[in-house]
């Protein structure tokens, strides 16, 4: 068993409109993190996890995830999987819990236009 309690949780700030808190396990396959939400992020073009499966599920809150041929709406309690290598932005405000597998590094994540 692993427990990472929410006062040993890492803060990242990815933008204005987008704050992180990363759970670290220290398990190679998979990660889990609370993102929050409160605009377009990206700001512009989309992210891609080039190796990660991102399980994503709406804690509270609203928003669309655009991917390239079209998006989803999203509310509190929905689930939503993102395959490795689709292109994706979020617009919302909406705190999610996310899951990578395997678990996400930096190396592997893109943004493109």
């Amino acid at each position: 068993m692993k427990l990472v309690k929410k006062s040993e949780r890492v803060a990242k700030s990815n933008s204005d409109k987008c704050t992180v808190y990363e759970y670290l396990l220290r398990d190679k396959d998979i990660d889990g993190a609370v993102a929050e939400i409160t605009g377009r992020e990206p700001k512009t073009g989309f992210e891609c996890n080039k190796e990660c499966k991102e399980l994503c599920y709406v804690i509270k809150g609203s928003g669309i995830l655009f991917v390239k041929n079209g998006s989803v709406k999203l509310s509190e309690g929905d689930v939503v999987l993102i395959q490795p290598g689709e292109k994706y932005y979020w617009n919302g405000k909406m705190t999610l819990f996310i899951s990578c597998n395997p678990k996400w590094n930096a190396n592997q994540h893109v943004f493109v236009k």
